[in-house]
């Protein structure tokens, strides 16, 4: 991606499809399993080298903060004739703007979502049982608390290492 063919908006992605670029969602596979732009392909970062050899591919996440994270990792992985963009605002201002979406429903919800759920009620449960069986408890408070510092200051997060085996956290890649 140059600077001159950065970010676009939603409008002149459409008008970008319409004339033949490839639209590639860089989110998670849960993340576009659960809702994506009809005809986008599922590309993670990891998976970059799989770009199709089209003029033109749009990048996409859900707010574009990974995309914008990623920019030089973005324009690494496009062939010497590709043209690349950044869908400004990622799916968000797809829909805000009235584009169409697909949405699957029974698919988990997201990571972050199930690590402050799991993380609260062992903040809780850590704090009850303290307060009202034996101060021990309060360990399991600080033992969650001290993960959840680590995982802000290193971007590891053991829980949510932990979380991804379980079983309605397997889905299969979407296509």
């Amino acid at each position: 991606m140059t600077a001159a063919h950065g970010s676009v908006d939603p409008a002149r992605v459409q008008a970008l499809i319409d004339e033949g670029a490839v639209l590639v969602d860089i989110r998670e596979h849960a993340e576009f399993a659960r809702e994506r732009i009809p005809g986008a392909l599922n590309l993670t970062p990891d998976r970059l080298g799989d770009l199709p050899p089209a003029g033109a591919v749009i990048f996409h996440c859900r707010s574009g903060m990974r995309t914008g994270a990623m920019a030089s990792s973005l324009r690494n992985a496009l062939g010497a004739d590709q043209i690349g963009y950044v869908l400004g605002g990622g799916i968000e201002a797809w829909r805000k703007s009235g584009g169409a979406t697909e949405k699957t429903a029974g698919q988990p919800i997201e990571m972050m979502h199930q690590v402050q759920i799991v993380a609260g009620r062992l903040v809780l449960l850590g704090t009850l049982l303290g307060w009202l069986v034996a101060p021990p408890f309060f360990g399991i408070a600080a033992f969650v608390g001290a993960g959840l510092v680590f995982a802000g200051a290193s971007g590891w997060c053991g829980m949510a290492k932990l979380l991804a085996f379980l079983p309605w956290n397997r889905c299969a890649p979407a296509a």
